[in-house]
This record gives structure tokens, sequence and C-alpha cells, in this order.
């Protein structure tokens, strides 16, 4: 038996919720709108792409219809425990009995039945649109490839192997100029996930996927493997860079370059060849060819090692060269055992790889 104080607390949190429900998307709309000064951000509210754009729009349309349907169910239930509640002169008298209606039950048959073909249509229309665009002649093609627990990067019109950090060109609507990305996996399953970018895209052993994007603004955007691979998923980190097209033509340029040769690090070159090193690692120009690591040729134009893990230091290097787990614990480099000269050198060496 209900009372009019529960009734009325019932009444006010039932409120507060469907309150709570309409300002949410608003408050988040405004946070989209307003430019943020940071371009590091890994939110899915603030979309910078198309296919983002199109997830985003689609997930705000969702949220909306199915706070309407909450709207509506929350205030039939309110409706019906304040006017039907029980009341002290009804104690000895039976409730109305109703046996069905055809109206209501053809109500919430059809209702429901017209609101999934609707989300289904909406949710179509953005799978086609980003699963089917058209690739242009401007497009850039870049081929990537997850490792545990590293991301490598492959240029193939450009000739340019990197590492980590993808670099993309803006583009222009005026004149577009989208990176498709080729999504292949050398060991388990990855997640490729830039949320302003795009959505999730997953990294299959011998099941290659596609996505592509289309920034129109430069920055630095961040991203995670998004599928738990092993024991450093956790810090298999994403960072990319949308260029000018004046910055990424600069890049390019600078990728391929042939390594410059100094001779003043020869001792570490020295090291690094005749080491475990060599057997990973690949550096342009050099008897290094190793496939199972890193493309270390233009190593020092990169901000961060080890996956975003740590920034590209003179002391992170060393220490990540030493000691990998102290940066990266369960990670697959072996630490080298040098001595502290040699790892001198060979430091010395790896910052000569612009």
């Amino acid at each position: 038996m209900f009372t009019n104080r529960p009734i009325r607390s019932l009444i006010m949190l039932s409120a507060l919720q469907i309150l709570a429900c309409l300002l949410w998307p608003a408050a988040t709309a405004m946070a989209v709108e307003t430019p943020t000064g940071s371009t590091g951000l890994t939110s899915i509210f603030a979309p910078e792409t198309t296919p983002a754009r199109s997830i985003f729009d689609l997930s705000i349309f969702v949220l909306v219809v199915t706070a309407i349907i909450f709207l509506v169910v929350f205030t039939l239930l309110v409706l019906s425990l304040v006017k039907f509640r029980s009341r002290a002169k009804d104690a000895d008298r039976e409730p109305p009995q109703v046996y069905g209606s055809t109206q209501i039950e053809l109500a919430w048959t059809v209702i429901p039945i017209l609101i999934v073909v609707v989300l289904f249509l909406a949710s179509a229309r953005v799978i086609h649109l980003v699963q089917d665009a058209p690739k242009p002649a401007t497009a850039v093609e870049v081929t990537v490839i997850g490792h545990q627990f590293w991301w490598e990067y492959r240029y193939p019109a450009l000739g340019i192997v990197t590492a980590n950090e993808l670099h993309i060109p803006v583009s222009d609507p005026s004149h577009p100029t989208p990176t498709f990305l080729k999504l292949l996996s050398a060991d388990t399953d990855h997640s490729f996930w830039i949320p302003q970018l795009g959505g999730k895209t997953d990294l299959i052993p011998n099941h290659p996927n596609e996505m592509w994007m289309d920034p129109q603004r430069p920055g630095i955007f961040l991203g995670q493997c998004a599928q738990y691979c092993g024991t450093q998923h956790g810090k298999m980190l994403l960072r990319v860079s949308v260029d000018s097209p004046e910055d990424f033509d600069t890049w390019v340029h600078s990728q391929q370059h042939p390594v410059f040769q100094d001779k003043t690090a020869i001792a570490g070159q020295r090291i690094f060849e005749t080491t475990a090193c060599i057997n990973c690692h690949a550096i342009s120009g050099t008897a290094a060819n190793g496939l199972f690591g890193p493309d270390l040729t233009h190593l020092m134009t990169r901000a961060t090692i080890a996956s975003g893990a740590a920034e590209n230091t003179t002391g992170n290097l060393r220490l990540w060269i030493k000691d990998p787990d102290a940066i990266k614990p369960g990670s697959l480099m072996p630490a080298m055992k040098l001595n502290d000269a040699d790892l001198d050198e060979l430091v010395r060496y790896l910052e000569t790889l612009r």
C-alpha cells in the first residue's frame, strides 16, 4: 500500500532522472562545439573526421530516441502510480477488471517495430558511408601492421616504413586528401582506435580490414589498441600527427632521405651491428634488416619510444635499451646487458638517426 510521501519521493526522483537525460545531450553538444586548445584529446565527443562525425551523430540520434522512450515510459509509470494508487476509501472495493485492449496491444507492438526499423536504417546508412566510401586518386594509402606491442606503418606509394607515430595530411574539403588504412596483424588480434578520427577497427591475422579518415585540422591525436593482445596491451598506444600539406611533404622528404652516417658514432654502430639489436631492427643503408622490431632508420624524428610509453629523450632511450621492463613491463624487447661505456656509445649512435 502506497502512501503520499513515497509517491512524492518517487515522482521527484523520476523528474530528476528525466531532467538529467534531457540536459546531458545539450551539455555534450556545447562541449563539442567549444574548440579546445589541446589536440591530445581521446574523447569520442569531439569528432574531427567524416567517419567519426557520422558515428557521433548516429550515437546522439540513438540517445535522443532512447531518451524519448525513457520519458514516455517513466511518465506513464508515474501517472499510473499517482492515478491508481491505493486509497483508504477503496480498501473494501475491488479494482476494475480489464481483460485486454486491442488498441493498446497494437500500439506496443507496432511502435517498437517502427523504432527498430528507424534505428536499423540510420545505422545501415552510416555503415555504408564509412565502409563503402570511394577512394579518390589523391588519397594517401598506409598499411598498418599491429605487433605485440607496437605499430608498424608502411606507405607503399612513398617508399616509407616507420613505427608507432602515424603521419597523415590535413584533408581540405575543397581538395580532399583522405588517408586510407589497410589494417593487418602480425601475431594476434589488435584494434585500431583513435576516438576523434574514427571508430574501432580490428586487426585480425590473415583477415585484412580497412578504414579511412579525413581530418580537417592539424594536430596530435591519441588513441589506444582497444583489443586485449597480451601483457603490454595497456601501453600499446597510438599517436597520429595530422600535418599541414607543407609539413607532411617535409616529413615525407625527411623519411625518404638516406640515414646520415655520422663518423663520430661508428663505435655505436658497430655495437648495434654485433649484438642482438640487428636481429630485430632495420636501419636503411646498413646491414641491419630485422623485421621483428620497429624500423629505426629515422628514430630521432619521433617524439616517443616504446609505442608512446615514454618521451624520446636521451635518458629514456638509455633506460629502454638497458632495462625495457622499467618502462614497459612484459615487452618482448630483451635487455641488452651492455656495460655503461658500450651503452653510451649505442645511445650516441641511435641519436644520429634523424
